[in-house]
This record gives C-alpha cells, sequence and structure tokens, in this order.
C-alpha cells in the first residue's frame, strides 16, 4: 500500500502540532519539589504578600521541535505547488516559512500563567517570588517561604 502525500500531510501536521507543548512546566509550580529536594532540609520563613500581579513564565525550550516541525510540513505542502523549478522554489520557502511559524507555536505554547509575589518576610526584608499561578493568594495574606536562592517557594500558612 502507498502512502499519498495528502494523507501523510496531515498526519505530520497533528504529530508537530500535538508535540509542541511537551515542555515540562511543572517545576514552576509551588507544589511541586525536585527528586534533590526530596529528603532535604529546607529553611522557613514566614511573611505576609504586600502585592502581587500576573506575569508569565516562558518555559525552557530549544526550539528545535517547533522549527523542524514546521520546516518539514511546510516543505511538504510547498512540494504540492507548481512542477520543476517553480516547485523547488514553493518547497524551499514553504520550509522557511514553516519553520519560522512552528517556532512561534512552540514559544506561545510553552508559556505558563504565574504569579509575582511581593512578600514581606517577618524580619522586614522584601522579596519577590515568581512561580506558576497553580493556587490562589491574596495581598495581605500570611504565607511561608519554603527553601532559598533559587529554589524559594511561596505556600499558603
Amino acid at each position: 500500500m502507498q502512502v499519498t502525500k495528502t494523507r501523510l500531510v496531515p498526519a505530520l501536521a497533528i504529530a508537530a502540532l500535538a508535540l509542541t507543548g511537551c515542555a515540562n512546566t511543572s517545576g514552576y509550580s509551588g507544589n511541586v519539589y525536585s527528586g534533590n529536594q526530596a529528603k532535604a532540609a529546607q529553611s522557613v520563613e514566614y511573611g505576609t504578600i504586600s502585592s502581587m500581579r500576573q506575569v508569565q513564565i516562558q518555559a525552557e525550550n530549544s526550539g528545535i521541535l517547533g522549527s523542524g516541525g514546521g520546516a518539514i510540513i511546510g516543505g511538504l505542502l510547498g512540494n504540492q505547488v507548481g512542477g520543476g523549478s517553480g516547485r523547488t522554489l514553493a518547497t524551499a520557502a514553504g520550509a522557511i516559512g514553516g519553520a519560522v511559524a512552528g517556532s512561534k507555536i512552540e514559544q506561545s505554547a510553552n508559556r505558563v500563567a504565574a504569579w509575582e509575589l511581593e512578600v514581606r518576610k517577618d524580619n522586614g526584608q522584601t522579596v519577590v517570588v515568581v512561580q506558576k499561578a497553580d493556587q490562589p493568594f491574596q495581598v495581605g495574606q500570611r504565607v511561608r517561604l519554603i527553601g532559598s536562592g533559587s529554589n524559594l517557594s511561596v505556600a499558603p500558612y
């Protein structure tokens, strides 16, 4: 059985779009600990949220999946246009356009809604922590600051 291009292109498009949003964003949550944090002592301080605003975290991604998948799909679509040297140009243009579009799609799919929380600690110092917006907070709420440095998360008290 021979697979035709008209059946192959939609299948590749669906596969590429399905894989585009595969960045693991759970690590940005205050409710998720990494393996090296488990069974390790964490410092705890207490404070009150003095201000907060909604922000976005751009998840780390290589861009290879989005641009590579987009280039393949764009090239396949461009290859179905015209004939001879026109087809070659359409294939190249489709691959370039697809790579740009795929990269942009991957970037927007890997954004995470987050809170920027300004916390006034009980000792008078103020810190700002950005973490995934997967639980409700409000100004004036008492919170725990767990960890230190780049491993600091905010949790309800």
